[in-house]
């Protein structure tokens, strides 16, 4: 379906703007929320249809959908000023009220109706929208009406701590439990709501145990990405459901990532677009080797050249450029600057992405800013607190600045959030430098040996290693490790690390005469 107007071409079946020949850059929701409001610019469309038909009913900060609008208006050569295209009807909503032309012989689709409380189920998602996931209620095989309850708050929590990720569509509760009770096929269901994943699962209460299983499965092709169970005591059972729910959602995040990163890599080339994009990047990112992180960046950009203001590809390349920083693999002086410039552009495009968030509090961190670092941490942490990798960053900048004990704990708490993350190495190394901050080199050496066998490479592990078999006096290990973090890291010296990072003084000379002890120059 074509729409004309004012020279330009909103081509719905190609999900393209077009101003002559030349395609207009746009985000996939911000090109749905255009087709929407031109589809129905007889009306004006309210704030709470926008949100029901486009954000799957996910409560969503009234500056994110300001942000959509204006992107959607640069787009058209409109703004928040003129109005001329898309206007703002004050506590009511928007319309577009440019003058539109169909193609002759072309039936248009009639335009959605107004929002009701029961609204039809929306049509799947395009191919180019970002994922979407629905959570099914879970089952109470307990055989007890009153634990009804519990199975219910189950579900309701995972779909609000999913809803925090913003990389995934959320399916919003009053739809899955549409399901309840009903027994319907997965792929059914997925065609139904526009899915591309479905999580499910059950609870059965056996006198004071629990046990909680969950599943997420591949709606295209029925097959399961991950399943687990949880048993848990019922002594405390609010707390033990938000344990419960913060695991689940901490583990489905990197299982959904992979599973998107796969159907991606089975892709052409040419068909690939900003969002398969960043899953490849991510799974190269992941790896974390020089090489690795390199071939990340390069299809971050490719995504930033399809969509500019792509806050999920800024935001990964900002982190990519940290990272490779405190990995000794690029030179902080010369990417401090590009890190935060890029995580601010991230933010100003999705102020509600955590991990704009977190690539502006590691930037800040590595830049010697730690209270800005902490402030941004927060942020990103109150925006997603099943955020493992914000976590591990978090606890590792926090011990730079001394405060190993609060560094410890969140560092573990990531750990403990995802066990099978593919940066758990990363994790295990930052606490393992809040053990040495504190001056337990026993445990210090226990947590970096963790993270080197998960990832050989993992240089800053290898750091940890030495210079705490330095200070125990344990000098075979000291001199074995002192090989792999040359092998790992072969510019590494005294001098290097003196400006490795923001670190108070006497944990920076603590740090230094560790590795001086284990031979390092």
């Amino acid at each position: 379906m074509r729409f004309l107007f004012d020279n330009l071409i909103l081509d719905t079946d190609t999900r393209e703007l077009l101003r002559g020949n030349v395609a207009i850059a746009m985000q996939p929701q911000v090109f749905d929320l255009l087709t929407y409001l031109v589809q129905n610019r007889e009306r004006v469309v309210s704030k709470d249809e926008l949100l029901a038909d486009l954000w799957g009913g996910r409560t969503v900060a009234d500056s994110t959908l300001a942000t959509h609008v204006n992107a959607a208006r640069k787009a058209i050569g409109d703004s928040g000023e003129e109005q001329k295209l898309i206007r703002t009807v004050a506590r009511k909503g928007f319309r577009f009220i440019g003058e539109v032309h169909v193609p002759p012989g072309i039936q248009e689709p009639a335009p959605a109706a107004t929002a009701a409380p029961q609204r039809p189920l929306r049509a799947a998602l395009p191919s180019s929208e970002r994922p979407a996931i629905a959570v099914l209620p879970f089952v109470n095989m307990s055989g007890e009406a009153q634990q009804e309850y519990f199975s219910d708050g189950i579900t309701e929590d995972i779909i609000t701590a999913l809803s925090k990720l913003r990389w995934f569509f959320v399916i919003a509760r009053n739809s899955t439990f549409s399901y309840k009770g009903r027994t319907v096929h997965v792929k059914q269901i997925a065609e139904e709501l526009g899915v591309g994943y479905v999580v499910e699962g059950s609870v059965r209460k056996d006198g004071g145990r629990v046990r909680i299983t969950a599943q997420l499965i591949d709606a295209s092709t029925g097959s399961h990405v991950w399943a687990d169970r949880y048993d848990r005591e019922l002594a405390d059972v609010f707390s033990m459901q938000d344990e419960i729910t913060n695991a689940i959602v901490a583990t489905i995040e990197p299982q959904l990532y992979a599973a998107e990163n796969f159907r991606a890599r089975r892709k052409p080339p040419e068909s690939l677009d900003a969002w398969d994009l960043v899953m490849r990047a991510l799974w190269h990112f992941w790896r974390m080797t020089r090489e690795d992180n390199l071939h990340a960046q390069a299809l971050l950009h490719q995504a930033i050249a399809i969509d500019p203001n792509y806050a999920q590809a800024l935001a990964v390349l900002a982190f990519s450029h940290t990272f490779g920083a405190q990995m000794g693999w690029e030179d902080s002086t010369v990417t401090a600057p590009i890190a935060e410039r890029t995580a601010s552009q991230a933010i100003r495009a999705d102020g509600d992405d955590p991990w704009a968030h977190l690539a502006l509090a590691s930037a800040f961190a590595r830049a010697g800013r730690l209270a800005d670092a902490f402030t941004a941490f927060e942020t990103t942490l109150r925006l997603n607190p099943n955020f493992p990798l914000a976590l591990g960053y978090y606890g590792m900048a926090l011990s730079w600045a001394g405060r190993w004990r609060e560094g410890a704990e969140a560092a573990h708490r990531a750990m403990r959030l995802s066990p099978r993350d593919p940066l758990s190495a990363f994790y295990h190394a930052a606490a393992a430098y809040a053990a040495y901050v504190g001056r337990d080199y026993v445990e210090a050496i226990r947590l970096a040996r963790a993270s080197v066998r998960q990832r050989a490479d993992l240089v800053g592990a290898w750091r940890v290693l030495t210079a705490a078999a330095g200070m125990a006096g344990d000098m075979d290990l000291a001199r074995e490790s002192l090989v792999e973090l040359r092998r790992t890291q072969p510019n590494i010296s005294l001098a290097w690390l003196a400006n490795w990072a923001p670190v108070v003084a006497e944990e920076r000379d603590h740090y230094l005469e560790g590795l001086r002890r284990a031979g390092l120059k």
